[in-house]
C-alpha cells in the first residue's frame, strides 16, 4: 500500500463498504443527475424515481432505526422512558405546532430534518477522527469542514428563495435572508476547505499518512450538498443529490449493527428479519415504507392515486393537525432517537456490535472517550 495511505485508520467499515457508502453514493448522485435528460427526469422528480429515492431509501432508512430500539426487547426495557417519551413529545409538539398553523408545523419540521441531516454528517467524520485518535487541532478542522460542506450551501439556499425545490413543502424554510450574506457564506465556506486540504496535504507531505475514507466522505457531502443546493435546477437534482448520501451510508450502520447484536440472541422480531440476510433487511424497511406513503398519499396529500389506487379521504383542519404529526412521527422519532442511541460511553457493547471493538468490551467498563468521540453517528433525517 503506498505510503500516505494510513492503512489502520482509513476505514470505518473496509474499504469495500466504505467507498461504496461514501465515494459509490456520491458518484451515483451525480451520475443520475447528469442522465437525467436520458432517463425523463428534469424537472419534478417522476414516479419511478421518487419511489427509488424518496420511498426505497429516504423513507425506509428511518425505518431501520427499528433495528436498534424497537424491535430489540432487550433495548426497550433498559430504557423505556426514552422509547416511550420520545414518540410522545414528538407528536404533541407536532399537534401544537400544526394548530398553529400547517406552515408553522412544516417550517419546524424542515429544520429539525435539516439539523439532522447535517448532524448525521458530523457524525460520520467524528468516527473517523476516533478511530484515528486524532489531535484537537484535526479535529476541530475536521468539524468545520463538514460543517462549512454543508452549512455553507444551506445558508446561501435562504438567501436566493424561492428555488426550484424546497425541503418537505413549498414555503418550509423562511426567506429573508440578504443575497450578500449568501455570497458571503460559500466565501467562507470555500477558505475552511481550503484549509483543511492544506492540512490534509500537510500530514502527507509529513509522512503521516491520510485517512481515505474521511477524505471521501468530506468530499462527497461536499459535492452533493453544493451540487444539490447550489447548482441544482430542479427537484430531481436536489431529491438524488439530497437523499443517497444521506440514506444509503445508514443501511450500512444498521446492517452491521444488526448483524452484531443478532450473535448475542434474544433479538425478538428482529432476528426473524435477519435471518432473510440483506435483502430482508431492505424488503422489510420498503414494505413499511410504502405503507407510510401510501397513507400519506389516501389522507393528506392526493397526489399519486393511480398509483397508489383507492378512494382520497377528506380531513377537517382539527383532524389534520392530529392525523399530519402521527404519520410524521416515524420521521421525528428518528431524528430525536439518533441524539441518544449510538453513543458507546453510554453502551459500551454498541461498538462491539458494530465490530469496531472486541467481543470482551461488552463486560467491561464504559470506553473513555472525548467529548466528539462520544457519539458513534448521530442525527440532529434523517
Amino acid at each position: 500500500m503506498p505510503r500516505f495511505l494510513a492503512p489502520s485508520q482509513s476505514w470505518l467499515f473496509g474499504p469495500r463498504v466504505d467507498l461504496a457508502v461514501f465515494a459509490g453514493s456520491a458518484l451515483v448522485s451525480v451520475a443520475m443527475v447528469l442522465a437525467a435528460p436520458w432517463l425523463g427526469a428534469v424537472g419534478d422528480t417522476p414516479l419511478w424515481a421518487w419511489l427509488l429515492l424518496v420511498v426505497c431509501v429516504d423513507v425506509a432508512h428511518v425505518w431501520s432505526t427499528l433495528f436498534r430500539t424497537y424491535l430489540d426487547p432487550n433495548e426497550l426495557r433498559q430504557r423505556p422512558g426514552l422509547y416511550l417519551g420520545a414518540p410522545l413529545v414528538a407528536w404533541v409538539v407536532g399537534v401544537l405546532a400544526h394548530h398553529v398553523s400547517p406552515g408553522a408545523f412544516w417550517t419546524l419540521f424542515a429544520y429539525v430534518a435539516l439539523f439532522h441531516f447535517v448532524r448525521q454528517q458530523y457524525g460520520w467524520v467524528a468516527l473517523y477522527t476516533r478511530k484515528a485518535r486524532a489531535s484537537d487541532v484535526e479535529r476541530r478542522l475536521d468539524a468545520a469542514a463538514i460543517y462549512a460542506a454543508t452549512v455553507g450551501p444551506v445558508v446561501w439556499w435562504h438567501a436566493n428563495l424561492p428555488r426550484a425545490f424546497w425541503w418537505f413543502v413549498e414555503g418550509d424554510f423562511l426567506p429573508g435572508l440578504p443575497a450578500w450574506m449568501g455570497t458571503l457564506a460559500l466565501a467562507l465556506h470555500a477558505v475552511v476547505l481550503v484549509a483543511w486540504v492544506a492540512f490534509q496535504s500537510l500530514r502527507v507531505s509529513r509522512g503521516e499518512g491520510l485517512q481515505v475514507g474521511k477524505v471521501l466522505l468530506v468530499g462527497a457531502t461536499w459535492v452533493t450538498w453544493f451540487g444539490g443546493i447550489v447548482l441544482a435546477r430542479d427537484d430531481f437534482t436536489f431529491t438524488v443529490m439530497n437523499v443517497v448520501l444521506h440514506g444509503v451510508p445508514y443501511f450500512a450502520l444498521l446492517f452491521r449493527y444488526s448483524r452484531g447484536r443478532g450473535e448475542e440472541g434474544g433479538y425478538g422480531a428482529a432476528g426473524t428479519v435477519l435471518r432473510a440476510g440483506l435483502p430482508g433487511f431492505l424488503l422489510f424497511l420498503v414494505a413499511l415504507a410504502f405503507t407510510e406513503e401510501l397513507l400519506w398519499d389516501r389522507f393528506i396529500w392526493h397526489d399519486r392515486p393511480g398509483f397508489f389506487g383507492g378512494a382520497d379521504v377528506g380531513l377537517s383542519p382539527d383532524l389534520l393537525a392530529l392525523v399530519v404529526p402521527l404519520l410524521a412521527l416515524p420521521q421525528a422519532t428518528h431524528y430525536v432517537l439518533d441524539a441518544f442511541i449510538w453513543k458507546p460511553g453510554r453502551q459500551p457493547a454498541l461498538l462491539a456490535r458494530l465490530g469496531w471493538a472486541p467481543r470482551s468490551v461488552q463486560e467491561g467498563p464504559p470506553i473513555a472517550t472525548s467529548r466528539d468521540s462520544t457519539m458513534v453517528i448521530r442525527g440532529g433525517s434523517e
